[in-house]
């Protein structure tokens, strides 16, 4: 596993979706970084995860790429991809998280868009597989220092500065019994991180319970999946673990995910996904 280059907290503090940007250039030396850092990155979930990276907003036949408004002055983007398999979605998830955070420590804004975004015009312009998932981009580069009112409005609206408290999201043993920081030890600061992770409409559908040590992962059950045919919450979910992953990096705790074949809970509007399984 590739080493982290920047440091957990303070980057993901950092990190808040940017919808205006500067047309100050983005340094040569700056993007050789993060493609290199493309090229570097994996998941722990031994999934091949497609990473693009853009630098025009025109395409070669001259067609603007459209945000539909959302998005003011960017000319750089990043997007991901990957083929249909288990946990690929939460892979993808993983993997682009991880590089948003990367491009948040070299001092540049992000927007992760899902819905928002002409799907088709990008898809050709990063040339990705047309047998691959492709559900999200995000802009980069230098934040406008003043927000303008639609981006001030979106924010508001998403409640994206907003997170559910510990009692709501993270358990012990089983759903009744919510899990205090005091008893996730270690692992608080991993979980803390974790519930400050963005997604989609900022619905923080994961669940977390601790059982004998180890950590198994949930999420809310989802009744239809999105015009793209995909359980976007899944990607979710993977941002939440990247941020959970990377802390435990950090101080030095042992362990690996896994995806077991009898969960330990099975829980009405709740779907399992995946373990971490302390060594």
């Amino acid at each position: 596993m590739m080493k982290m280059n920047f440091p957990v907290e303070k980057t993901v503090r950092a990190r808040q979706s940017i919808r205006s940007y500067q047309e100050t250039p983005i340094p040569a030396e700056v993007i050789s970084k993060i493609r290199s850092y493309m090229e570097e990155l994996t998941n722990p979930f031994s999934v091949e995860v497609s990473l693009h990276l853009l630098e025009k907003n025109v395409t070669s036949n001259g067609e603007k790429l459209g945000t539909y408004g959302v998005i003011k002055g960017a000319s750089h983007f990043i997007g991901a991809s990957v083929a249909p398999c288990e946990l690929g979605l939460e892979a993808l998830g993983y993997s682009f998280e991880k590089l948003i955070l990367y491009i948040t420590s070299l001092g540049l804004g992000t927007c992760w868009l899902g819905g928002t975004f002409d799907r088709s015009a990008f898809s050709s312009a990063m040339k990705r597989n047309p047998d691959e998932f492709f559900p999200v981009i995000s802009p980069f580069g230098y934040a406008q220092e003043k927000k303008r009112m639609l981006e001030s409005m979106m924010r508001f609206v998403a409640k994206s500065d907003q997170r559910q408290e510990w009692s709501a999201l993270f358990f012990e043993e089983d759903f009744a019994h919510p899990l205090t920081q005091a008893a996730a030890g270690d692992y608080a600061f991993p979980l803390e991180m974790l519930r400050l992770a963005p997604s989609a409409v900022n619905k923080q559908p994961w669940r977390v319970v601790k059982s004998n040590g180890h950590f198994h992962f949930y999420k809310i059950h989802s009744e239809k999946e999105s015009k793209l045919g995909i359980d976007i919450q899944r990607t979710d979910v993977g941002i939440a673990a990247c941020h959970f992953h990377l802390s435990a990096q950090e101080r030095d705790l042992i362990g690996h995910f896994t995806r077991l074949k009898n969960p330990i809970l099975q829980a009405p509007g709740l779907d399992y996904l995946f373990s971490w399984v302390k060594e």
